[in-house]
């Protein structure tokens, strides 16, 4: 039986929403804290409907990765996190040697905290940094300033250089307002000096709803141009391949033996659970998101528990499996591509009508292959670094017209 091995929990509480966020989540003020704080009771309130969701999923095999993420996770205590981890072995197990990562802000947490949540049982940080300048962050809407940033990965290098931590990620964000190239070579090294062992690099994108957003509209928001925003994005992927990264993913950059595991489930098309007000399970093939917001979560959950839960959670032996538009987008995410006899044999496909569809694919990508932004080896289609993955929206959009085309204008497919 194919069970996830995989959990992902989302915590929405944060001290306050940054600029460019549109994610699900509750700010609670500066002073927030998990246990007997600001916001206290709110997170403990939150945290029993999560403990009730877990216990509806069907119990299977243990887990191999755990990701707590948010919102800002750090805002609870190592004993919270303790017990959600609890919840977790109980219902489900965990294995041993499991990857469990924390996602944490540089201003809500101290080494005591730190040691608290190791001995809890995370072996993985990611530490959402952002930016290293203060004027940035300030615009951002972060709360965290340089001098704390540097703080916080002093202490997370201590317990990753004595082996009490497996792995630790630092988070960046480039093309933002204003940006230049010589600022942003200034940022890489100041991340590179730091040496955590995986870096990750998002590009802002601008969300309706979001303060950039509105800020945007009113002619405020003065963003890199096209061409400044590809040499930004150039420049990371040479100075971080030169000190030694793999950009095994578009956004993410790791040392050897320091790859995200639970990312990559995501990426290869593999189930998961999601737990949480607006988190996304995907266990058997059909995805299943939860509501943004805490009132509609905590009907949704009552909901399942009286009247029973989603399909899409049930375990049943000829399960569906994810869409192949959804395993086209994350599969050209990753450093190793796609491979199109692979995917395509659940579908039936002949030699020659596999040949046929591919050539038709390859006319659609024919400049982007000219040009040396995408490559193939056999049927194996992978974007080159950087320029193939600095433009693959048109390269992804280009492969899903040509899939509506050969699956007969259809994305519904057939059961397993």
């Amino acid at each position: 039986m194919n069970y996830p091995r995989s959990a992902y929990l989302h915590i929405p509480f944060c001290h306050r929403r940054c600029f460019y966020c549109d994610f699900p989540i509750i700010p609670l003020g500066d002073r927030a804290s998990g246990e007997h704080g600001t916001g206290s009771s709110s997170i403990q309130s939150y945290l029993d409907l999560l403990y009730r969701e877990i216990c509806l999923a069907p119990k299977g095999v243990s887990l191999s990765t755990v990701y707590i993420g948010g919102g800002t996770p750090s805002l609870l205590s190592p004993l919270q996190i303790g017990n959600l981890l609890n919840h977790l072995r109980e219902h489900f197990g965990i294995q041993y040697g499991a990857e469990i990562t924390l996602e944490i802000d540089p201003a809500s947490f101290d080494d005591a905290s730190l040691k608290g949540f190791l001995e809890a049982g995370i072996n993985r940080i990611s530490l959402g940094a952002q930016s290293f300048d203060n004027s940035v962050l300030k615009n951002l809407g972060r709360r965290h300033t340089y001098h704390q940033l540097l703080e916080a990965c002093d202490l997370i290098n201590e317990h990753f250089k004595n082996g009490h931590l497996c792995s630790w990620s630092l988070d960046l964000i480039q093309n933002l307002p204003g940006q230049k190239i010589s600022s942003w070579k200034d940022q890489l090294e100041i991340a590179l000096n730091i040496a955590p062992p995986h870096i990750s690099i998002y590009d802002l994108v601008i969300e309706k709803g979001t303060v950039f957003d509105w800020r945007r509209s009113r002619g405020e928001l003065t963003l890199p141009d096209e061409k400044v925003s590809s040499d930004i994005s150039k420049l990371t992927s040479k100075t971080l391949k030169e000190a030694g990264f793999s950009r095994y993913e578009i956004s993410n950059y790791a040392l050897p033996g320091h790859a995200s595991r639970h990312n990559r489930v995501y990426w290869s098309g593999s189930g998961w659970w999601g737990f949480g007000l607006g988190a996304t399970s995907c266990p058997w093939g059909k995805r299943l998101s939860r509501p943004r917001t805490r009132d509609l979560y905590k009907l949704w959950l009552e909901n399942q528990e009286v009247n029973g839960v989603d399909p899409s959670l049930e375990f049943v032996k000829e399960h569906s499996l994810i869409p192949l538009e959804d395993l086209f987008i994350v599969g050209l995410r990753r450093r190793e591509g796609i491979n199109l006899e692979t995917l395509m044999k659940r579908l039936g496909w002949e030699h020659d009508q596999l040949e046929v569809n591919i050539n038709l694919l390859k006319i659609r990508w024919e400049y982007a292959l000219k040009m040396g932004w995408i490559r193939q080896i056999g049927y194996r289609f992978y974007l080159t670094d950087p320029d193939g993955m600095n433009i693959s929206n048109q390269i992804l959009v280009e492969m899903l017209l040509w899939w509506e085309t050969v699956s007969d204008c259809s994305f519904d497919q057939p059961n397993s």
